[in-house]
């Protein structure tokens, strides 16, 4: 059995279909069933169950196609390990990024691209379960993410570079703006007042740490805030507000994103909650050299940078 088969097997167990596969390999379908068989006969196992309409792994199958996984995982390392000490550092580096946290990226994709042009990028935006999958089929090297990262993947097998914590502010349709306090005292709003406006707040079926610092903070302070939505998507939450349907409590830097001119924000003057931003990548995966550059301009100050912005 060689690298290819594994490449077949992947395929077929991935689309449930010889025909779907064949397509998806740019293949003739008669050829990809040929080296199935092949492969149960090397194997003497049987590697699916034929359905009317679909495959389905078996025992069997399931091992196989974790250890193939992990095989093919190994062989694209070692193949970048032997390219990048030829050439240098060039190639694709793929960054998973939730839209909250698309503002810090900017500044280290330029840095990379000033001091190695051969790099490009491919960033990809989701929700922590959707670039939690990528992250463990290494669809995507790095992850740039609200902290903690909730997704399927064990803590235990993830490595995490904390960046500094951003603090929460409100977001108000710019003509709803309470009046400026007296005595000259920076613009702000308190709890108590926060609470009679109707909120919106960013909640998923699986990422809920937003929706529940928010919600906690009020708590803390006596008090239940007047939710009228909770939304999957920073950027529906933020057209919302531009339209004057509601406010919102979100981290600072997610502004830096979303510069709308029909939005305000202002700081919570009797609370100080925050929220913690890290870059994440699977503790057993050789990092390109294009990616510990990323990493190692926040070790190396850009932390400090992005602080200033937020």
């Amino acid at each position: 059995m060689d690298f290819k088969q594994l490449k077949y097997f992947l395929a077929i167990a991935e689309e449930k279909q010889i025909t779907r596969a064949a397509k998806l390999l740019h293949m003739e379908q008669p050829p990809l069933s040929r080296q199935l068989m092949l492969m149960e006969e090397e194997l003497g196992a049987k590697l699916f169950e034929r359905g009317r309409k679909q495959l389905t792994l078996t025992a069997a199958g399931e091992l196989l196609r974790s250890k193939a996984e992990s095989l093919l995982a190994q062989l694209d390392e070692t193949m970048l390990e032997v390219r990048e000490l030829e050439e240098g550092v060039r190639g694709t580096l793929s960054i998973g990024a939730v839209v909250s946290c698309v503002s810090i990226l900017p500044k280290p994709i330029r840095q990379l691209r000033a001091a190695y042009p051969q790099i490009t990028f491919k960033i990809t935006e989701g929700d922590h379960f959707l670039l939690g999958e990528m992250l463990a089929k290494r669809a995507i090297e790095l992850v740039v993410s609200r902290l903690p990262f909730e997704t399927g993947i064990l803590p235990s097998k993830l490595s995490t570079l904390p960046l500094p914590s951003d603090p929460y502010v409100t977001v108000f349709p710019s003509s709803w703006v309470p009046q400026p306090r007296a005595g000259g005292e920076e613009q702000s709003i308190g709890m108590r007042e926060l609470a009679e406006y109707p909120l919106l707040t960013l909640k998923t079926d699986n990422t809920i740490r937003m929706h529940e610092q928010v919600v906690n903070e009020f708590r803390r302070h006596g008090l239940e805030p007047n939710i009228i939505c909770e939304c999957s998507s920073v950027t529906v939450i933020m057209s919302l507000i531009a339209s004057g349907i509601g406010a919102t409590v979100f981290p600072k830097s997610i502004l830096n994103s979303f510069p709308y001119g029909d939005v305000t924000m202002l700081p919570i003057r009797d609370a100080n909650f925050q929220s913690d931003i890290g870059i994440l990548w699977l503790k057993d995966h050789r990092l390109s050299k294009r990616a510990q550059h990323f990493i190692d301009y926040f070790q190396s100050g850009g932390a400090q940078t992005f602080r200033k912005n937020v």
